[in-house]
Formats: C-alpha cells, structure tokens, sequence
C-alpha cells in the first residue's frame, strides 16, 4: 500500500483519492483521470505532489498546475495567459510572488524546474539581465541531461519508456526547457554493431521529419538515417565524433548525437510512436530480422535464445544495403 501511495503520488495525484463508479454523482470537488484502467476522483491537499510544477504552483500564485510544456515557458499558451492577467492587474506574476518571499526562498527559476541543484536567484528575477540565466540556455543546458527511469527489454533489445520513436530506428526525448534530444535505439546499434564514425550534421542544420540528415559507416559500408523530426540543430555530440563506440555502450544516455529546437514540439512529435507503440512495434521489428536470419543461416535455437549484438559482423550474409533498406529504411 506504501508503494502504491507513493506511485501515486509520484504520477502527480494527491494523496486524497477515490475511485468512481459509472454513473456516480460528479457533484463533488475533485479532479477526474483514469488511472489503471479505472476513473478516479482525485482532490489536491497540503501534501499533494506535482511531477512537474508550473513556476505559477512553485510561486504560490495558483494551488495545483503541473507543467505540461516542459518547462518551454516562452511557448506556453498557460503562461502567457497569466502574464497577461499579471499585467491587467488581475493577479501577481510569477516573478513577483518569488520576489515577496524570504531571501533564501528566493530560488532561481532553473532550479524551480529541476534542471539544477538549488540556486538563489541574484538578479530579482529578471532573468533577461542575468548573466548565468544566457550562460545557462546557451552552454549548460545542452549537457544537462534526462536519463530513462524504466528501461523495457524486447528479446534482448532495450527500449526507455518515455521516449518517441521514429520507424528508422532513432528516437527523441522531451529534456526540461523544450529541447529535443535525438539518438539512435539499441535496434539499430546492436543490428549494425559498433561504428568507425558518424557523420553528424552541424550546429544550425535544420532537419526535415523522413529526409536523410546524417550517416553511419563501418569499414566500406555506410548507411544513411532519417531525421525522426522537424527542427533546427542546437548542439551536436562531439564526443561522439571522437569515439563513435560509445554510442553502442550507452545509446539512451551520454550516446546521443544532437539535440533540436521546435517552436511547436507536440506538432512535432505527432509522427513518432509513444513508448506504448513503440514496444509493439519493436516486438515485430525483431520478427522481421529473425526472419531475414533464419532465411540466410538457417533455424534459429528453438529455446528462445537472444539475438547476439553486432548480429552484421556475426552474419555478413545479410548483407549491409539489405539491412539499410529494411530497417533504416535508407540504403
């Protein structure tokens, strides 16, 4: 019962909780979400918990708001509705209702929203002066990074829950502040086995959803990948350019090649499977190469082995352009 309270809570509910039967009275306060397969009367109190609070909650201007723009305030059509209640006079902003309390609670705003340990915030709240806010968006952020809280495993191949999928087997995480975090699944990687390089695009680039954007070789072979999403290059994973190999060693964490900016990042993600899709697709990606194995090798072990990694080096005769063709979709 702790453990479920405390998923509970985790999930952004609080802790007074009812669950309703069809047809019952929708009378009382609460608020309605489907949790588990059943509808549930939730009610917000003293000890409610938010995933991820609004900078409104944080500042106490409203009880109960959890972000549901990643943190990307300057495209969000709830914070720009309070600014200008703010600014009719309707209400204090955010900002102000930081500034009214005790100096040590006068937290920075990238600390509200869990991107760095507490910070006091030195400029007021006026961010737009402040030196380490620019030094902040410009060089911390992108090495600030969201790593996978649960990790499914499909016949031996990982896939992190809260991530998008694009069928050429790259993916793309939502980091805190609205950037796009983009690197190819452990599919691919283990598929094509470990790389001598990749060519990755440069700072500035934009990408086209489907359009071939950057490469991967190993020996004589290449292969070309598609971009999961629309958007503008921010950063690009030099590491990677020096030591390709550490893409097949941590492809969900410090293997990621680039991050993206997208003005409208839900418009952009609505071509990509959710983690959900994402399992059911990958399940009959590797029928597809078990397969292509069993046509060019033979039966596989009837006891439901794994497919080793680097499946290429261990079975050349399938051929690399094939490979491309059926699973990057490139080639």
């Amino acid at each position: 019962m702790n453990q479920k309270k405390q998923n509970l809570d985790q999930a952004g509910y609080g802790s007074s909780y009812t669950r309703l039967n069809k047809g019952q009275d929708q009378g009382h306060p609460g608020i309605d979400a489907v949790l588990g397969g059943h509808v549930w009367r939730i009610k917000p109190d003293e000890r409610a918990k938010a995933e991820n609070p609004c900078l409104w909650m944080q500042a106490g201007v409203v009880k109960f708001k959890t972000c549901t723009n990643y943190y990307d305030c300057n495209t969000c059509k709830y914070d720009q509705a309070m600014h200008k209640k703010a600014a009719a006079g309707n209400q204090v902003s955010w900002q102000e209702a930081m500034r009214r309390k005790p100096d040590m609670q006068r937290i920075c705003r990238h600390s509200l929203t869990n991107r760095i340990a507490d910070r006091i915030c030195p400029y007021h709240y006026e961010c737009a002066t402040c030196d380490f806010d620019q030094y902040f968006e410009d060089v911390l952020s992108h090495k600030i990074e969201s790593l996978p809280r649960e990790v499914q495993t499909v016949r031996g191949f990982d896939l992190p829950m809260g991530h998008y999928f694009h069928q050429g087997h790259t993916w793309a995480r939502i980091e805190s502040g609205g950037q796009i975090r983009i690197g190819m699944d452990d599919f691919a990687l283990k598929v094509f086995g470990e790389m001598d390089g990749f060519e990755l695009p440069l700072m500035g680039k934009v990408l086209d959803h489907g359009q071939e954007c950057w490469g991967l070789k190993r020996r004589d072979n290449q292969a070309g990948v598609l971009a999961p999403v629309d958007g503008i290059i921010t950063e690009v994973n030099q590491e990677i350019r020096e030591n390709p190999n550490r893409v097949n060693q941590d492809p969900y964490g410090f293997g990621w090649l680039f991050l993206v900016r997208h003005q409208d990042i839900k418009k952009c993600l609505k071509p990509l499977m959710d983690d959900t899709q994402g399992l059911d697709w990958l399940g009959q990606e590797v029928k597809v190469l078990e397969s292509m194995i069993e046509e060019t090798a033979g039966p596989l072990a009837a006891d439901g082995g794994l497919l080793q990694p680097d499946v290429y080096g261990n079975c050349p005769d399938l051929g690399w352009t094939n490979l491309s063709k059926t699973f990057l979709k490139t080639g």
